[in-house]
């Protein structure tokens, strides 16, 4: 024991070091298991919104979704979420698809709408980005389709 205590004292850059990453490996361990929402890939979100009645929420700012967005999604910045889930009411048992430019924005969407009781919840991950860009799937801008 006196060896770890020398060793510490010694190098207390690394003893830190370590601290601070155990914490943030144990951290994102417990959001892991207590998330509530899923998260999907772009392809198969293309299949379930073939497959059942989706929502598909864009909550990126107005000006980056008119450049381009998935078909049929409603746009809703992150910031007027909240107000927003009223409207969404009717929503609350059917799957609903969260998107944002590259996937961060909407993490915190699907933590706010599965506290508002939504149920099944899914994040796009890589966002817009990846739906464009890695995927090459179709968005819709300005009054027309891009391929």
């Amino acid at each position: 024991m006196d060896r770890y205590l020398e060793f510490i004292l010694n190098h207390y850059i690394l003893s830190l070091a370590l601290a601070v990453v155990t914490y943030l490996l144990i951290q994102e361990l417990f959001d892991a298991a207590t998330k509530k929402f899923g998260s999907i890939s772009p392809l198969l979100a293309v299949a379930k919104m073939n497959d059942s009645d989706t929502l598909v929420i864009d909550v990126r700012e107005a000006d980056d979704f008119l450049k381009g967005h998935i078909e049929n999604a409603i746009n809703t910045p992150l910031g007027n979420l909240n107000t927003h889930l009223p409207k969404l009411e009717a929503h609350k048992n059917k799957p609903i698809l969260i998107a944002c430019q590259t996937g961060t924005r909407s993490a915190s969407a699907g933590k706010l709408l599965t506290k508002a009781g939504f149920e099944q919840v899914f994040v796009i991950t890589g966002g817009m980005q990846a739906w464009e860009t890695d995927y090459k799937l179709p968005i819709k801008s300005a009054g027309k389709q891009k391929h």
